[in-house]
């Protein structure tokens, strides 16, 4: 059986271990503060994907006396040769001591046999202290590499660069809040290099956790799908006497109807923000931030969202003719083609044109009371009258999306959300756009989507969701 690959995760106290082990194990819940022994006694990690563990981290306290460790280690040790045995023994020797209690906690996954992730802040300067640290560690034997993970304004890491590569194969800078995927998946497969019983096994996980990044995405635009359709469709009801029916002139039911219907779609577009951060495993972003907040304090109905997120016309246009082109298709069909085609145009003039004249406002709901039946009225408002709201829904539901997937579970940061302009998605492919504009019309209509045009729905969307992170990361 091939053995799990588990890391110790060591350094200095509050150098930022416990913000490498939250990043690389996907672990929001990992004590994270800046006062120094946050971190009292080792504690596993284990990443795990559809139930399978791919590695170990574990979390460490700070050495506290390394100097004195170093003096007892050579103190009892007679050659280079012994030097594994030598920590084992110190270990053995110490246990209860409460000089060493750290030190002991610390070196107890190594002499068990975890590899060793070493941390340094490289914006304080190196020094003897330090040098001790990697010499107990160098004394394990075990394989080892070390990152220069900088927290202050300061920068020492050309001496830090200089000082790691005489103890260690590989040194990596790596900002545990900020670094990109790929340079978790690259530390993996440098550990892969120094440990070969791990190449395999790690080799595995870096493929497991690519695999799981995209079936993530595909996930979450699923599930923003779903959110859009029954958005869009929604419509608050109430049911009326016939004399409760007279008494609406005032307006009062249209504003209660209206207030329910907004608070409705504000509650829906959390859920949705909720579950994405539960599927990107940040499950306590909710208890650490007081609020998401949207930059200048958007509102999903505001005059900013509409301007921030809305299309233009030329795209409602554009998308707006080809999926009413698709509807027009119907008329050709019914005249077995006698029609030359003037169906699908005639549908697609249409749809331009609606989507057009309602490109620089959100129409929103009115209220309307149906026919009296056995005594009594249903009084409606909604469904949304265009498409303009689903694009504001989409653009913030995609934004989210995309600090979510590149959030950093070390990150303790409030999420600010900042609005971008609609442009990128007019860089969305012309089939996919019409696919989501055709939904978006189905839905404001109340006709639901079947299976297939649900899945058409949610893999334009997942490729909007592409074009939308490709334009964040490289825009200028």
């Amino acid at each position: 059986m091939t053995q799990i690959p588990t890391f110790a995760v060591v350094g200095h106290p509050n150098k930022g271990k416990s913000s490498v082990v939250a990043t690389l194990s996907q672990n929001d819940a990992i004590a994270i503060a800046l006062e120094p022994g946050t971190t009292r006694r080792h504690q596993a990690y284990p990443l795990k994907v559809d139930g399978q563990t791919l590695y170990t981290l574990v979390d460490t306290p700070g050495f506290q006396r390394p100097r004195r460790v170093m003096e007892w280690l050579e103190a009892h040790s007679v050659s280079v040769s012994d030097h594994a045995d030598t920590v084992k023994a110190f270990v053995a020797q110490h246990e209860g001591d409460g000089r060493f209690t750290d030190e002991c906690e610390l070196l107890r996954p190594l002499i068990e046999g975890a590899g060793i992730i070493y941390v340094v802040d490289g914006s304080v300067p190196y020094s003897a202290e330090h040098e001790a640290e990697m010499t107990i560690l160098r004394w394990t034997g075990r394989p080892s590499l070390a990152l220069i993970n900088s927290i202050g304004a300061d920068d020492y890491s050309d001496t830090w660069q200089a000082a790691l590569g005489q103890f260690f194969q590989v040194v990596r800078r790596f900002d545990a809040v900020r670094a990109p995927f790929e340079q978790h998946l690259g530390l993996l497969r440098a550990f892969g290099q120094l440990e070969p019983d791990w190449e395999t096994p790690l080799e595995q996980a870096t493929h497991y956790l690519s695999a799981q990044r995209q079936q993530r995405r595909h996930q979450a635009a699923v599930l923003i799908a779903r959110t859009l359709e029954s958005m869009m469709s929604y419509q608050e009801k109430r049911t009326l006497t016939a004399g409760q029916a007279a008494e609406t002139s005032d307006g009062s039911l249209a504003e209660q109807l209206r207030e329910r219907w907004y608070r409705h779609q504000r509650k829906r577009e959390q859920t949705l923000r909720v579950d994405i951060e539960h599927l990107y495993q940040h499950q306590r972003i909710r208890r650490q931030e007081a609020e998401l907040e949207w930059h200048s304090e958007h509102d999903l109905f505001s005059e900013d969202s509409r301007k921030a997120w809305a299309v233009s016309k030329r795209y409602l246009a554009t998308a707006g003719f080809g999926a009413g082109a698709v509807s027009g298709a119907g008329i050709d069909a019914l005249t077995f083609g006698s029609s030359l085609g003037t169906g699908a145009l005639v549908g697609g003039l249409i749809g331009a044109a609606g989507s057009y004249f309602y490109g620089d406002r959100l129409a929103l709901p009115a209220l309307s009371i149906g026919v009296l039946r056995d005594g009594l009225k249903t009084a409606t408002f909604g469904p949304v009258q265009d498409s303009q709201f689903g694009y504001v829904v989409l653009g913030r539901a995609v934004d989210h999306w995309w600090h979510i997937s590149h959030r950093n579970h070390a990150g303790r940061d409030l999420l600010d959300l900042e609005p971008a302009d609609h442009h990128w998605l007019e860089r969305l492919e012309k089939s996919s756009r019409q696919e989501i504009q055709k939904a978006f019309d189905k839905c404001r209509k109340r006709r639901p989507l079947d299976e297939r045009q649900r899945e058409r729905f949610a893999t334009s969307l997942e490729q909007a969701m592409a074009v939308y992170d490709d334009w964040r990361l490289n825009r200028t």
